[in-house]
């Protein structure tokens, strides 16, 4: 079958066994070929250094779900064989103890990293400094976890850029209407929509940028702040 002995990237069809390449042509795998399902990292590495394969991704918006991996049976069934040998190793153990640990460190790090670019970027006066440091740790603890999916996350801007999208991430669904508007289905609203209020979230902050008292009550950041602290609900320092 054509393609068959490449390595392609395709994308799903409501039939699980028909692919999409990218040229608009409907594929299936060939005879002998399996899925293999993704969650497994090492092994679908080692599936694709075996010989050819076809890797099914979904696209939603800007996101990319992985829905498995095709390849020959033999080739999986080797590499899955392979993988459990050396994973029953205590130098296996031993390693992977390591990885965790390091890996641990890393995002410890980076939380406290990142809280201390967001708090940066807060920029408040001392009289609001108490503010900057509940919001600096709300926003950290909210966008660092892995696997969060949050612009924190992402590699491709700085983390000063990262740590104010963040800020005004949180500040849209903390401190506006946002998660109850009902938002017409037509292009590009929703980007407009976050946009104006962004503008609101940022003369927001502003407003704390400067020592001039103003209403707390009246005020979605203050009133935020208030019902985070009275529920108990602010994380622990590098949380």
């Amino acid at each position: 079958m054509l393609g068959s002995l490449d390595s392609l990237t395709l994308a799903p069809t409501a039939d699980p066994h028909v692919f999409v390449a990218p040229d608009g042509k409907r594929l299936s795998p060939p005879t002998g070929w399996a899925c293999l399902p993704p969650g497994d990292a090492g092994l679908t590495r080692r599936v694709k250094q075996a010989g050819p394969s076809w890797a099914v991704i979904e696209k939603r918006g800007r996101k990319a779900f992985s829905k498995g991996l095709w390849a020959p049976r033999e080739n999986i069934e080797r590499a899955r064989a392979d993988l459990e040998g050396e994973r029953g190793t205590d130098a296996y153990a031993k390693k992977r103890q390591a990885d965790v640990a390091r890996r641990e460190r890393t995002q410890a790090a980076y939380v406290v990293t990142f809280e201390q670019e967001v708090h940066g970027f807060l920029a408040f006066s001392p009289q609001w400094s108490a503010h900057a440091a509940t919001v600096a740790r709300l926003v950290a603890a909210h966008a660092t976890p892995v696997g969060s999916g949050t612009v924190a996350r992402t590699a491709r801007i700085s983390v000063a850029e990262r740590a104010e999208a963040a800020v005004i991430a949180w500040m849209r669904h903390q401190t506006t209407a946002y998660d109850q508007m009902k938002i017409e289905r037509a292009p590009g609203r929703r980007r407009e929509v976050r946009r104006e209020l962004a503008q609101i979230s940022r003369a927001v902050l502003d407003l704390h940028r400067r020592d001039v008292p103003h209403a707390a009550r009246a005020c979605t950041l203050c009133t935020a702040v208030a019902s985070t602290l009275l529920a108990g609900e602010l994380p622990p320092v590098g949380s």
